[in-house]
């Protein structure tokens, strides 16, 4: 009996993916497209079960050369929705089309002028109406008995996720050479054994504003580099403070206007910060403690050499490797 239902699971979800070839159709072809044309992040969101096929559609494909990352709905809408830029792609994943924290995110991304891709069986549902792009990955049953536990429809979204992957790989002539590039030895540990400044962002890739500056001016530039923040420094370039969304939101909380004053009265003083020769554990650690994901870079002086964001450490941004490749 045993032997005989694990494999019933096998064969009703070896059906889903079987069934998928279908629906591959010219909006699988507009999807590789928009996101080979994209000069952005691919940005992949779901809640439950989906929310953690969402996050290994990510990482298999930032080890192929896509820049990814993945979004919690639910923290997106308290401060995370800050990483989401113009030019990024965002791929929504509900079977049913009708997750409602995910679903509440798509006008605000909308806002911000991001295309959106569903992964979904229902193509009459609102995320299936939201998006600019649906592929359909129907499923006729779920493996589980009680057709309750995403099953069948969970390997459905892997399975459409490994086809864009294999797809763009193609597409983008990704070679042997460029997948060792991204996978140095294999493990994020040596990763972590890097300097700061191997991987922090430099010049003009740093979000910063001087003393003085009107919050108007500020949150011109939190948004023009879309990593939630911006760094308040003197005119020598010494850190001042740090301006987060989330200090934004307190903010606002307390004051009905905020465009008028200036950053001193919003931003976080002596923030925490790292020294650019630390090793990049020592960043992690810190960014754990606190529970943050954005270090400003400094000298012994105070001067400021650069921004770390938590996703350059994990390789889910852009990560420069110091090394040639083999």
């Amino acid at each position: 009996m045993i032997i005989q239902q694990a494999r019933e699971v096998l064969k009703t979800e070896a059906e889903g993916i079987l069934n998928l070839i279908d629906n591959i159709d010219i909006n699988f072809v507009k999807m590789v497209d928009l996101i080979c044309k994209s000069k952005g992040r691919l940005i992949v969101g779901g809640i439950g079960k989906s929310g953690i096929i969402g996050q290994k559609i990510v990482a298999t494909l930032n080890s192929t050369g896509t820049r990814s990352t993945f979004l919690h709905p639910v923290e997106a809408m308290h401060g995370d929705l800050g990483m989401v830029g113009k030019n990024d792609i965002f791929i929504a994943l509900s079977s049913s089309g009708e997750t409602e924290e995910l679903n509440a995110l798509l006008p605000n991304i909308k806002r911000i002028g991001c295309k959106i891709i569903a992964f979904t069986g229902n193509f009459d549902s609102t995320l299936a109406q939201h998006s600019d792009i649906v592929i359909n990955v129907r499923i006729d049953k779920e493996a589980c008995p009680l057709g309750l536990a995403p099953t069948t429809s969970t390997t459905a979204l892997l399975a459409m996720g490994d086809a864009l992957a294999v797809t763009l790989i193609n597409k983008k002539e990704f070679k042997p050479s460029d997948f060792k590039r991204f996978h140095p030895g294999g493990a994020l540990g040596k990763r972590l054994t890097l300097k700061i400044y191997d991987i922090m962002l430099t010049g003009k890739m740093i979000p910063s504003v001087h003393d003085g500056t009107l919050m108007k001016d500020a949150l011109t530039k939190i948004d023009e580099y879309n990593l939630g923040v911006t760094l308040v420094v003197s005119k020598k370039n010494i850190l001042s403070g740090i301006i987060t969304d989330g200090d934004i939101r307190r903010f606002v909380l307390k004051e009905e206007s905020i465009l008028g004053h200036a950053v001193e009265d919003i931003m976080t003083k002596n923030p925490l910060n790292i020294h650019h020769d630390n090793p990049v554990y020592d960043a992690l650690n810190i960014m754990a403690k606190h529970q943050i994901t954005v270090l400003p870079v400094t000298d012994a002086s105070g001067n400021v050499k650069g921004i770390l964001h938590l996703h350059d450490i994990l390789g889910k941004g852009a990560f420069e490797f110091t090394g040639k490749p083999d």
